[in-house]
């Protein structure tokens, strides 16, 4: 059975879906892409407000505070070593794009996952939408968002945010349903309204599921990091784009090295909150 002709007319027709997008949504997305840049501009100047061996020292005190010393000053030597190996500004672009595109994702997807959480209709029609988006090539998401965004950091944004959004909405709804059903009784039992409900009950018992839909938010978004680079994101991502190009190995391995370095520490730093979350709600 020959299925070219369906086909031709299939690709055909989301180029043409794409464009009229782009031609009557034009100053729509020419705001979404302002306020994109606007947000990840403002991140990128508060990573390089302070010097580096000040930010260094910051996230050892915490490294310090959550893991201990040991942990807390490998954090500081390493973040040293990318300003060593002149790649500090990246480093810091890069930390800016990952943290904009991660807290963009979890203002909508903290959200979703309660309301998915409360309403199991919700959840189901949620499960085969987040199954395809985590299924496709996550470089898929750039190219509509090239079509109507545009290169540059805006771009990166968008496909950043896509990706690192659904983890987050899966493990909040799972936490949110997870409550103990004894609890809940002793709730209704009490009296307690459904605020109070949600906040005294259901929200310190899905707070460590919740916090471990942040952590892997934020490793999907760095995960994303080296993809972006292609758009013209800047930063770590974008350094090694072009030592691929320019058959630069030596600064591919440092920019690598540096991302390395970022994912561990913010992995590590998160994952500590997640476990503190859990102490708490036990």
């Amino acid at each position: 059975m020959d299925l070219s002709a369906f086909v031709s007319a299939f690709d055909a027709a989301v180029e043409a879906s794409l464009q009229w997008i782009g031609d009557h949504g034009q100053r729509f997305f020419d705001g979404v892409r302002a306020a994109l840049e606007a947000a990840y501009g403002a991140a990128h100047w508060l990573a390089l407000a302070l010097p580096a061996a000040a930010v260094a020292l910051i996230l050892a005190a915490l490294g310090w505070r959550a893991l201990g010393p040991r942990f807390g000053l490998l954090t500081g030597a390493a973040l040293l070593a990318c300003a060593a190996m002149d790649l500090w500004p990246q480093t810091m672009s890069t930390l800016a794009l990952v943290a904009t595109a991660t807290l963009l994702a979890l203002v909508v997807a903290i959200p979703l996952g309660v309301a998915a959480g409360f309403m199991p209709k919700l959840d189901r029609w949620l499960e085969p939408v987040l199954d395809l988006v985590q299924t496709l090539p996550p470089y898929i998401y750039l190219l509509p968002a090239i079509a109507l965004l545009g290169y540059g950091p805006a771009t990166a944004l968008m496909a950043t945010f896509i990706v690192a959004a659904p983890p987050a909405i899966r493990l909040t709804s799972l936490g949110i349903r997870m409550t103990p059903k004894e609890f809940i009784e002793l709730g209704e039992a009490s009296g307690m309204t459904g605020w109070q409900m949600f906040a005294k009950i259901r929200l310190p018992f899905a707070l460590p599921s919740i916090m471990a839909g942040v952590n892997q938010s934020l490793m999907m978004a760095f995960g994303m990091v080296v993809i972006a680079g292609i758009v013209g994101s800047g930063g770590l991502g974008e350094t090694i784009y072009k030592a691929i190009r320019t058959l630069d190995v030596a600064k591919s391995i440092d920019a690598a090295i540096a991302i390395v370095i970022l994912t561990i520490v913010l992995d590590r730093l998160t994952q500590s909150a997640s476990a503190a979350g859990e102490g708490r709600a036990r």
